[in-house]
Protein backbone atom coordinates (compact mmCIF):
# COMPACT_ATOMS: atom_id res chain seq x y z
CA UNK A 1 0.00 0.00 0.00
CA UNK A 2 1.51 2.95 -0.95
CA UNK A 3 2.69 5.52 1.63
CA UNK A 4 0.74 8.84 2.16
CA UNK A 5 2.95 12.10 3.40
CA UNK A 6 2.52 13.54 6.29
CA UNK A 7 3.12 16.86 4.42
CA UNK A 8 -0.19 16.18 2.35
CA UNK A 9 -2.14 14.40 5.02
CA UNK A 10 -2.19 17.39 7.27
CA UNK A 11 -3.23 19.57 3.85
CA UNK A 12 -6.97 21.38 4.95
CA UNK A 13 -8.18 19.86 2.31
CA UNK A 14 -7.29 17.17 2.40
CA UNK A 15 -7.68 16.21 6.35
CA UNK A 16 -11.00 15.00 7.52
CA UNK A 17 -11.14 14.45 11.61
CA UNK A 18 -13.09 11.68 11.99
CA UNK A 19 -16.04 11.79 15.27
CA UNK A 20 -15.08 9.22 17.75
CA UNK A 21 -16.87 5.86 17.55
CA UNK A 22 -17.20 5.72 21.70
CA UNK A 23 -20.22 5.38 23.87
CA UNK A 24 -20.35 8.75 25.77
CA UNK A 25 -20.74 8.39 29.29
CA UNK A 26 -20.80 12.17 30.81
CA UNK A 27 -24.03 13.70 29.52
CA UNK A 28 -24.21 16.62 27.28
CA UNK A 29 -21.25 18.98 28.67
CA UNK A 30 -18.60 16.11 28.14
CA UNK A 31 -20.11 16.16 24.54
CA UNK A 32 -19.91 20.31 24.07
CA UNK A 33 -15.94 19.99 25.78
CA UNK A 34 -15.06 17.47 23.06
CA UNK A 35 -16.19 19.13 19.91
CA UNK A 36 -14.54 22.57 21.34
CA UNK A 37 -11.37 20.63 22.34
CA UNK A 38 -11.46 19.36 19.01
CA UNK A 39 -12.47 22.09 16.63
CA UNK A 40 -9.47 24.09 18.76
CA UNK A 41 -7.36 21.23 17.79
CA UNK A 42 -8.06 21.18 14.47
CA UNK A 43 -7.53 25.12 13.88
CA UNK A 44 -3.91 24.72 15.35
CA UNK A 45 -2.76 22.09 13.73
CA UNK A 46 -3.64 23.74 9.99
CA UNK A 47 -1.89 26.53 11.20
CA UNK A 48 0.84 24.04 11.34
CA UNK A 49 0.91 22.80 7.87
CA UNK A 50 2.14 24.13 4.97
CA UNK A 51 0.08 25.10 2.11
CA UNK A 52 1.13 23.46 -0.97
CA UNK A 53 1.07 25.70 -4.10
CA UNK A 54 2.45 24.26 -7.14
CA UNK A 55 6.39 23.58 -6.37
CA UNK A 56 6.42 26.43 -3.69
CA UNK A 57 5.63 25.47 0.04
CA UNK A 58 4.45 28.72 1.91
CA UNK A 59 3.22 28.90 5.65
CA UNK A 60 -0.29 29.10 6.60
CA UNK A 61 -0.78 32.76 7.91
CA UNK A 62 -4.31 31.21 9.99
CA UNK A 63 -4.72 32.83 13.50
CA UNK A 64 -2.42 30.15 16.24
CA UNK A 65 -4.46 28.28 18.87
CA UNK A 66 -1.63 28.43 21.23
CA UNK A 67 -0.55 24.77 23.66
CA UNK A 68 0.83 24.82 26.50
CA UNK A 69 4.81 24.77 25.85
CA UNK A 70 5.67 22.63 28.65
CA UNK A 71 2.53 20.01 27.61
CA UNK A 72 4.23 19.74 24.01
CA UNK A 73 7.22 18.91 25.21
CA UNK A 74 6.49 16.38 27.38
CA UNK A 75 5.26 14.97 24.69
CA UNK A 76 8.74 13.97 24.07
CA UNK A 77 9.39 12.40 27.10
CA UNK A 78 7.20 9.30 26.79
CA UNK A 79 4.12 8.08 25.33
CA UNK A 80 2.42 7.80 28.32
CA UNK A 81 3.22 11.69 28.87
CA UNK A 82 1.86 11.62 24.73
CA UNK A 83 -1.38 10.25 26.04
CA UNK A 84 -2.16 11.45 29.11
CA UNK A 85 -3.45 14.61 27.53
CA UNK A 86 -6.20 15.03 25.41
CA UNK A 87 -4.41 17.30 22.63
CA UNK A 88 -1.77 14.86 23.01
CA UNK A 89 -3.55 11.37 21.97
CA UNK A 90 -5.36 13.08 19.06
CA UNK A 91 -2.03 14.79 17.37
CA UNK A 92 -0.80 11.21 17.87
CA UNK A 93 -4.12 9.54 16.64
CA UNK A 94 -3.74 11.89 13.29
CA UNK A 95 0.11 10.75 12.95
CA UNK A 96 -1.49 7.18 12.92
CA UNK A 97 -3.93 7.71 10.59
CA UNK A 98 -1.20 9.12 8.03
CA UNK A 99 0.60 5.40 9.09
CA UNK A 100 -2.88 3.80 8.47
CA UNK A 101 -2.90 2.13 11.72
CA UNK A 102 -4.64 4.10 14.01
CA UNK A 103 -7.02 1.85 15.10
CA UNK A 104 -4.35 1.28 18.00
CA UNK A 105 -4.98 4.50 19.68
CA UNK A 106 -8.53 3.55 19.61
CA UNK A 107 -8.26 0.42 20.87
CA UNK A 108 -6.05 2.01 23.48
CA UNK A 109 -8.69 4.40 24.11
CA UNK A 110 -11.77 2.31 24.31
CA UNK A 111 -9.99 0.20 26.57
CA UNK A 112 -9.16 3.23 29.27
CA UNK A 113 -12.76 3.63 28.31
CA UNK A 114 -14.00 -0.07 29.21
CA UNK A 115 -12.06 0.37 32.57
CA UNK A 116 -14.07 2.85 33.88
CA UNK A 117 -17.58 1.11 32.77
CA UNK A 118 -19.81 0.36 35.41
CA UNK A 119 -20.65 -3.46 36.31
CA UNK A 120 -24.18 -3.44 34.66
CA UNK A 121 -22.25 -2.26 31.14
CA UNK A 122 -19.27 -4.36 31.19
CA UNK A 123 -20.99 -7.31 29.51
CA UNK A 124 -21.99 -4.65 26.37
CA UNK A 125 -18.76 -2.86 26.14
CA UNK A 126 -17.00 -6.01 26.31
CA UNK A 127 -18.66 -7.27 23.11
CA UNK A 128 -18.62 -4.62 21.45
CA UNK A 129 -14.98 -4.07 21.56
CA UNK A 130 -14.00 -7.25 20.77
CA UNK A 131 -15.98 -7.45 17.50
CA UNK A 132 -14.28 -3.90 16.58
CA UNK A 133 -11.04 -4.41 17.52
CA UNK A 134 -10.33 -8.29 18.40
CA UNK A 135 -12.21 -11.32 16.32
CA UNK A 136 -10.38 -12.56 13.40
CA UNK A 137 -12.59 -10.46 10.97
CA UNK A 138 -12.91 -7.00 12.74
CA UNK A 139 -12.83 -4.36 10.60
CA UNK A 140 -10.06 -2.55 13.17
CA UNK A 141 -8.01 -5.32 13.97
CA UNK A 142 -5.41 -4.41 16.36
CA UNK A 143 -1.96 -6.58 16.14
CA UNK A 144 -2.03 -9.39 18.88
CA UNK A 145 -1.37 -12.74 19.21
CA UNK A 146 -3.31 -15.84 18.32
CA UNK A 147 -3.62 -16.60 22.06
CA UNK A 148 -4.11 -13.16 23.82
CA UNK A 149 -6.86 -13.35 20.91
CA UNK A 150 -8.12 -16.16 22.69
CA UNK A 151 -8.14 -15.44 26.07
CA UNK A 152 -10.45 -12.40 25.66
CA UNK A 153 -12.90 -14.53 23.65
CA UNK A 154 -13.28 -16.21 26.88
CA UNK A 155 -12.65 -13.42 29.00
CA UNK A 156 -15.62 -11.72 26.76
CA UNK A 157 -18.11 -13.84 28.13
CA UNK A 158 -17.77 -13.10 31.54
CA UNK A 159 -15.92 -9.38 31.59
CA UNK A 160 -14.30 -8.20 34.37
CA UNK A 161 -12.52 -4.39 34.05
CA UNK A 162 -9.38 -6.20 33.74
CA UNK A 163 -10.31 -8.20 30.44
CA UNK A 164 -8.54 -6.17 28.17
CA UNK A 165 -5.21 -5.67 30.08
CA UNK A 166 -3.05 -7.83 28.53
CA UNK A 167 -4.05 -6.76 24.93
CA UNK A 168 -3.78 -3.41 25.77
CA UNK A 169 -0.70 -3.77 27.05
CA UNK A 170 0.55 -5.20 23.81
CA UNK A 171 -0.98 -2.61 21.52
CA UNK A 172 0.72 -0.06 24.06
CA UNK A 173 4.16 -1.77 23.24
CA UNK A 174 3.43 -1.78 19.83
CA UNK A 175 2.95 1.68 19.52
CA UNK A 176 5.76 2.82 22.09
CA UNK A 177 8.14 0.58 19.97
CA UNK A 178 6.91 1.61 16.38
CA UNK A 179 4.88 4.50 15.64
CA UNK A 180 5.55 7.11 18.57
CA UNK A 181 9.80 7.48 17.56
CA UNK A 182 8.23 8.10 13.95
CA UNK A 183 5.95 10.43 15.64
CA UNK A 184 8.87 12.60 17.30
CA UNK A 185 10.50 12.60 14.27
CA UNK A 186 7.87 13.48 12.30
CA UNK A 187 7.76 17.47 10.58
CA UNK A 188 4.40 17.88 12.31
CA UNK A 189 5.69 17.39 15.79
CA UNK A 190 9.09 18.93 15.27
CA UNK A 191 7.02 21.75 13.39
CA UNK A 192 5.10 22.08 16.68
CA UNK A 193 7.95 21.64 19.19
CA UNK A 194 9.78 24.60 17.51
CA UNK A 195 6.59 26.84 17.42
CA UNK A 196 5.82 26.35 21.26
CA UNK A 197 9.42 26.76 22.04
CA UNK A 198 9.78 30.07 20.13
CA UNK A 199 6.21 31.45 22.24
CA UNK A 200 7.55 30.37 25.40
CA UNK A 201 10.36 32.96 24.74
CA UNK A 202 8.53 36.39 23.92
Amino acid sequence: MQKISWLLLWHPHSMEMKEKDQEVTEGKDHKKKSKVLGAELKNYLLSLVPHIESTDIKYSTSKDVIFPAEEVIQWSQSLEKLLATPYGQEAFREFLKSEFSDENIEFWLACEDYKKTQADNLHSKAEKIYKEFVQSNAIKQVNIDFHTRKDIAKEAQDPTPSSFNEAQRLVFVLMERDSYPRFLKSRFYRNLLSKVECNSLK
